[in-house]
């Protein structure tokens, strides 16, 4: 399974967001620090959930963080768009 699938199933299985993109940015870091040579390691996530409602901007990160656990090291960048 690819880091992608895997960012998506965890993400689905604690949210239940009725919006979900995952997008591995990681060609567009080519030659900068980070990059791997076959992707994933730059990842873009648009996520709308009611879960996040009333929640800081703070919290939402973190709550993604907490549901993404183990993924977070494996990667080197994650860029985060959090909602409702």
């Amino acid at each position: 399974m690819s880091i992608t699938e895997e960012i998506e199933n965890r993400l689905q299985a604690a949210f239940e967001p009725h919006e979900l993109e995952v997008v591995d940015d990681s060609e567009s870091h080519r030659g900068h620090a980070g990059f791997q040579e076959g992707g994933e390691s730059h990842f873009n996530v648009r996520i709308r959930a009611s879960a996040f409602e009333g929640q800081s901007r703070v919290a939402r990160h973190r709550a993604v963080h907490k549901a993404l656990g183990d993924i977070v090291p494996r990667i080197h960048a994650l860029a985060l768009d959090i909602g409702v």
